[in-house]
């Protein structure tokens, strides 16, 4: 408003009255209608963000939690969110920081979850958003750090009193409300994190982790502001400290979050921005993103590949580590599949795009690496510790404040009681899992296995029964040249060059790889069940059916020659299945086909027991029937017929490049052509158990002792606040050699 007494609702108001009235269009005010309309508070769209919806009538989101600072925080944001009416499941990753939520559409919606996170003081934000540094967090720990800086000089001063003679009263009396000046804002403010989580899990009868954090914090500002007026010495150094340490500790528990989750799902980062694509009039250089399938692309040595396709012409090594975990490049020739992010190391490749942007491998790779990451971890009583090991320790301080009180005085007793508080910490202890488990599922991931959570990377290391499906899983899958000459295979493929017959392009692909030049066939007629004829080197040749598993190429003078074609079992299967066995799993072939060629597959592959002429129904009763006997059966399989035994199984695993329904099925994916990567997944999740039992009796150890040193009075508070965030920090240590021990495993066993 305008006049003698103008005032303002607003610093900002104000300054744009002073701006209307200095450019002269003071009319403003006598000629508006109504006043400007105050803006509303900055709400996020929740109606806006995308749900999905189940098959059981629920809707499911995943959302960012901002300001997770331990398990406990993770704790009591599952538990208020499953409170909630219509909220059917609730999980919350640690390690990602996301939030995956199923509720009733008619009892609850997303918005309403999304204000229950934030009244507990945690920050929800829609996916895709850009994850930022928690800028309050670091101002924070900067005057924290600042004022302790400033306290610890003048606290050197009256220690300097105690040993050098008494320190003049004023100056002692300046340094104390000098520490008390510094330390307040330390408390207010700094501390702030800890007294907004102790309070909000009280809100909700929750006991919060930062509970006895508050109350230390509280109490050693209580004993320095009384000794101030006392004209007496208390612990605002140990405070100012104390608070800078635990900001600190939790800076870099959130940095090494970031980096685990990152690193996790870091794999599109690999994929190139431009591609050169070819047109009538050329060669053009456009975004990925704007390549769509059927265009042809262009590879030069040392360029990482935009897009999954089928290279059309050329060849050339491709380093597929990034894939497959494989160190050895991979020879590829026209009619063989790349994927986008492999590099070609020498050559020149055309490839028709066949999927590009999220229907690549390695998109399609990180987002179920992604989605794993998020999903919560398997309950265990572990879990559930954080809410009583606070009640156990407000009892102890209690304990310890009482007995130092009544034998050494009040100073003792609030020290004594501080450290108590400080240094009992079960994050650690609940950390364990969710942070070793993630670094196992990226584990298994880099070698080609994508498991769905945490829960099913735990099954597999319990698994003593593998079933492998035959065709598509043991084998390749096509057909392959088994059996020929290369004499033959080059009149044949001079045939059958520009035939898109399955068993042609298994000719001329046989014939590509064993680098035969590929003569022209003139006067070729290819017949519909009866074969493919022409002239080649100007002799007349038909190929035509053998037998099953046979072709039959005839010259015009008599010669005959026989090609044997077969689903080729897959490279690396033996080795795996070997490996397999000698960790004391059972292996078993489960296939519908005929006895004969189940049996030589198994034979080539180093299967001792096969299950042949086996229906969709009856692999899955028979996997059954082994559960029910107390097996742990992980099952593998690629086709339309194995989605029922796929879910029977304690894990199934399915072939990326089989039957959609398998993989929709299945608790995991294998993406590359391979076995290996089961045997890798189950290293890794033996690896990741491993890791997290020896946290969890680190952590137990570290409580007991650390809790009974600062109880008996040999542990100060600046101690106490050091070793907390530590223990934290150990645990992220440990889930980083997840990938180590791994890497140890298989250079000993290959």
């Amino acid at each position: 408003m305008e006049g003698a007494a103008d005032a303002f609702c607003c610093a900002g108001c104000e300054m744009a009255y002073a701006i209307i009235r200095g450019a002269g269009l003071e009319r403003y005010y006598a000629e508006r209608e109504a006043f400007a309309p105050r803006p509303e508070p900055l709400v996020e769209a929740w109606a806006t963000v995308p749900t999905e919806p189940r098959a059981d009538g629920t809707h499911e989101a995943r959302l960012q939690v901002d300001g997770l600072r331990c398990a406990s925080c993770v704790w009591v944001v599952e538990r208020v969110l499953e409170q909630a009416p219509g909220v059917r499941d609730a999980h919350v990753s640690y390690a990602s920081g996301r939030a995956t939520l199923r509720w009733d559409p008619a009892a609850t919606d997303l918005g309403t979850l999304a204000g229950r996170i934030a009244a507990l003081g945690y920050r929800p934000r829609a996916l895709g958003a850009e994850r930022r540094v928690d800028r309050g967090l670091l101002y924070r720990l900067g005057v924290a750090a600042f004022a302790a800086a400033g306290v610890m000089l003048f606290y050197e001063g009256l220690y300097a009193g105690w040993w050098y003679g008494a320190i003049d009263p004023g100056f002692a009396a300046l340094f104390r409300w000098a520490s008390l000046a510094l330390a307040t804002p330390v408390t207010i403010w700094c501390a702030s994190p800890f007294f907004a989580g102790a309070w909000n899990g009280l809100r909700h009868r929750v006991l919060h982790m930062d509970l006895p954090i508050a109350a230390g914090i509280a109490a050693m500002y209580a004993h320095g502001a009384a000794a101030a007026l006392l004209g007496r010495d208390g612990y605002l150094d140990s405070l100012t400290m104390l608070v800078a340490f635990l900001l600190a500790g939790r800076v870099l528990e959130a940095h090494g979050r970031r980096r685990a989750a990152d690193a996790a799902v870091a794999l599109v980062a690999s994929a190139p921005r431009a591609a050169r694509r070819a047109t009538a009039a050329g060669l053009e250089t456009v975004p990925v993103s704007a390549l769509r399938p059927g265009d042809v692309v262009d590879v030069g040595a040392g360029e990482e590949l935009p897009a999954d396709g089928i290279v059309t012409e050329g060849a050339g090594q491709v380093r597929v580590a990034l894939l497959t975990g494989e160190a050895e490049p991979a020879m590829v020739a026209p009619g063989e599949r790349v994927h986008a992010g492999t590099v070609l190391v020498d050559g020149a490749l055309s490839v028709r795009v066949e999927a590009v942007g999220a229907g690549t491998v390695l998109r399609r790779m990180a987002a179920r690496l992604e989605a794993a990451a998020d999903r919560g971890a398997r309950p265990t009583s572990l879990d559930r510790i954080a809410p009583w090991f606070t009640a156990a320790t407000l009892l102890v301080s209690a304990a310890v404040f009482l007995g130092w009180w009544r034998g050494a005085g009040v100073d003792a007793a609030v020290a004594h009681t501080v450290a108590v508080l400080v240094v009992a910490c079960p994050c650690a202890l609940a950390l364990s899992h969710p942070l070793a488990a993630t670094a196992g599922l990226g584990a298994a991931a880099r070698r080609g296995l994508l498991l769905r959570s945490p829960d099913v990377l735990a099954e597999v290391a319990d698994v003593d029964l593998v079933v492998l499906d035959k065709t598509g899983t043991v084998t390749e899958g096509a057909l392959v040249v088994l059996e020929a000459d290369d004499a033959a295979l080059r009149i044949a493929a001079g045939l059958e060059r520009y035939s898109h017959h399955p068993i042609a392009r298994a000719v001329v692909a046989e014939a590509s790889r064993r680098g035969i030049p590929l003569p022209r066939g003139e006067g070729v007629r290819e017949e519909p069940g009866a074969g493919i004829s022409g002239r080649v080197d100007g002799r007349a040749w038909r190929l035509r059916s053998g037998g099953p598993g046979l072709l039959l190429l005839e010259g015009d003078d008599g010669a005959r020659h026989l090609l044997r074609l077969g689903d080729a079992v897959r490279a690396d299967a033996a080795a795996t299945i070997a490996a397999l066995r000698r960790e004391g799993l059972e292996v078993v072939l489960l296939t519908g086909d005929h006895a004969e060629a189940a049996w030589r597959v198994a034979t080539t592959a180093g299967v001792s027991h096969v299950v042949a002429r086996v229906g969709p129904g009856e692999k899955a009763e028979w996997v059954e029937a082994r559960r029910g006997e107390g097996k742990r059966v992980l099952f593998a399989g690629d086709g339309l017929n194995d989605g029922p035994a796929l879910a029977a199984a304690d894990v199934g695993i399915a072939m990326a490049a089989g039957a959609a329904s398998s993989v929709l099925v299945a608790d995991g994916v294998i993406s590359t052509a391979s076995l290996a990567p089961i045997l890798a997944a189950r290293r890794a999740a033996r690896a990741a158990r491993r890791v997290t039992r020896t946290a969890q009796r680190h952590s137990i150890a570290y409580n007991v002792l650390a809790v009974g040193a600062a109880a008996a009075g040999v542990m100060s508070p600046l101690v106490a606040a050091l070793l907390m965030p530590l223990s934290s920090l150990v645990v992220l240590w440990g889930a980083a050699r997840v990938e180590a021990l791994v890497r140890r495993e298989e250079a000993c066993r290959g």
